[in-house]
């Protein structure tokens, strides 16, 4: 080896050397293998409340705001980490995780399947979620976790004494904006234009369904003093959108 040789070497060596090992060795495949292990120690933790093990991986400044909205910080998460009272179990399984890296920043995104056990009774709920980690050292610490609720198709109910004729009409709530509800093959369903899309309508109760599409939103109908159904309120997101049943469309 030339003198040359031998100065480049040593250069590199000490630029290497200035850097985390961790940066060095770590595929995008290995920051993900260890991230979805993180989280799922995570998850493993809350049913039997080891406030340990979130104490440990996430940052002091950490922020968590869950599928409620709630906001929390590391101590608040922490201290909210107990075990679950007996009769009540679970586990949640991560599911079709991905990773985006930048530098000493990555955030993980995946599908939290979650199977709960209420006193013999067998529920499942599925989140989306993205959690943000940031490198320390060879060390990987959760900074910032959001998660949703998916919506998924409810169990289906059996209520009696529907008519389900009684809610077939158009019912506007601006100009050419209506939802339009048909009955065909004993289903209820609404269109919102002509020839769109067909949207279930599945009852929870006299003159309550929920609609099905990506939003699960509830849709209640009203009456009138006859106990004729003249108004239709679909519940998104905690608000009410109301439309009057068009009389006029209905005779036409």
């Amino acid at each position: 080896m030339n003198a040359t040789m031998l100065k480049a070497g040593l250069a590199a060596a000490t630029m290497c050397s200035w850097l985390p090992a961790a940066a060095i060795a770590e595929s995008d495949a290995d920051v993900q293998t260890k991230l979805v292990a993180l989280t799922q120690e995570l998850m493993d933790a809350l049913i039997p409340g080891k406030a340990d093990v979130w104490q440990r991986v996430l940052a002091d400044d950490a922020v968590i705001i869950d599928e409620f909205g709630r906001i929390q910080s590391k101590h608040e998460a922490v201290d909210s980490v107990h075990p679950f009272p007996a009769g009540l179990s679970g586990s949640i399984e991560i599911r079709d995780p991905k990773l985006h890296v930048r530098g000493d920043t990555a955030v993980l995104q995946g599908e939290l399947y979650e199977k709960e056990s209420v006193f013999g009774q067998q529920l499942v709920v599925r989140y989306i979620f993205a959690n943000t980690f940031v490198r320390e050292g060879a060390d990987w610490t959760l900074l910032a976790a959001s998660d949703v609720t998916l919506p998924t198709e409810p169990p289906k109910l059996d209520v009696a004494g529907l008519v389900l004729g009684d809610y077939a009409g158009r019912y506007a709530y601006g100009p050419n904006r209506a939802f339009s509800v048909a009955l065909e093959n004993g289903a209820l369903y609404y269109t919102t234009r002509p020839g769109g899309p067909h949207t279930s309508l599945d009852a929870i109760a006299k003159d309550v369904f929920m609609s099905g599409g990506d939003e699960r939103n509830l849709v209640i109908f009203r009456r009138d003093a006859a106990g004729r159904v003249d108004e239709l309120i679909e519940r998104r997101k905690f608000n009410d959108l109301r439309m009057k049943r068009d009389e006029t469309a209905k005779k036409t």
